[in-house]
């Protein structure tokens, strides 16, 4: 398929060149620009148009797609280009504090801004039902005037005119993430040198997660309401009580509770300012300075 749609993209790693091959699939004619130039080479054999440099490569498209390093390197990489008029869409995984200084940047030059926090890891891209998507955040003008061709490579769920929400939204989840590992760890750890299969344990621990997710929504209402014993089935002090037998257990197998000690302790300080009868929503409120 062929259509007449420009797009350039800077930055040529595992994701950038993702990105690039589900474009060039979908027909748009493409230029790219990476800082290493070798990488950019099989792209020029699969239709690419690769410019020498950053700042010609933002000069053949009125939409440029940004999927470099770290912050420094947007702004290291685009410090010649002349951004005015032009679309930029930034997919270089960073702080929510620093997509908002960067949309001031981009603005300040004659540009509209859109982030993006990308939800996928590279063989998720182009791969409709692989459940992938970015968030974006910042001009709904842009996102709107390019809807469809930021769709091309995966989902998009547009999250708010705040700049620094794309990358909040990335963060908190992937935070969510690291934290469910970490249980998965301990578990794994506590079962590992038994006579227990380790591809049996696996779907149970995936259903327990999962059920234990539908938990979600409630810690939500209770924020949203203050009301923080509103349908609680294992309150506070019933699971301080019982985190005892989970540290025993540990100990027991030969396996260090690093892992599961500071969310503990904070439980404990919970149950001690006197919230025995809440969930651990509470929790979240230690945390939040």
């Amino acid at each position: 398929m062929d259509n007449d749609i420009r797009i350039t993209l800077l930055g040529l790693g595992d994701m950038g060149t993702a990105l690039a091959r589900t474009w060039l699939a979908a027909g748009y004619r493409l230029t790219v620009w990476n800082r290493t130039a070798a990488k950019a080479e099989p792209l020029r054999a699969e239709g690419a148009a690769v410019a020498a440099t950053a700042a010609e490569a933002v000069a053949a498209s009125d939409l440029v797609v940004a999927c470099l390093l770290d912050d420094a390197s947007v702004e290291e990489s685009l410090a010649g280009a002349d951004l005015a008029g032009k679309d930029l869409v930034n997919l270089t995984t960073g702080t929510p504090g620093q997509a908002r200084s960067r949309a001031d940047w981009a603005r300040g030059r004659g540009a509209r801004f859109l982030d993006g926090g990308i939800m996928a890891v590279p063989p998720m891209i182009g791969v409709p039902e692989s459940g992938g998507y970015i968030f974006y955040s910042g001009s709904r003008e842009v996102f709107d005037a390019h809807r469809e061709t930021l769709a091309v490579p995966t989902g998009t769920s547009y999250v708010g005119e705040d700049a620094g929400f794309a990358a909040l939204h990335d963060v908190a989840l992937l935070s969510a993430m690291n934290g469910m590992f970490a249980g998965v760890c301990h578990a794994f750890a506590l079962v590992r040198n038994e006579d227990i299969s380790l591809k049996d344990f696996a779907p149970l621990l995936t259903g327990w997660i999962t059920a234990m997710a539908s938990n979600l929504g409630v810690v939500a209402e209770q924020l949203e309401s203050g009301d923080y014993t509103k349908g609680v089935v294992s309150n506070l002090a019933m699971q301080v009580a019982g985190n005892a037998t989970l540290l025993r257990t540990a100990d027991e197998q030969g396996v260090s509770a690093e892992l599961l000690a500071p969310y503990m302790n904070l439980m404990e300080r919970r149950l001690a300012a006197g919230h025995g009868e809440e969930g651990t929503t509470g929790i979240i409120d230690l945390l939040t300075r």
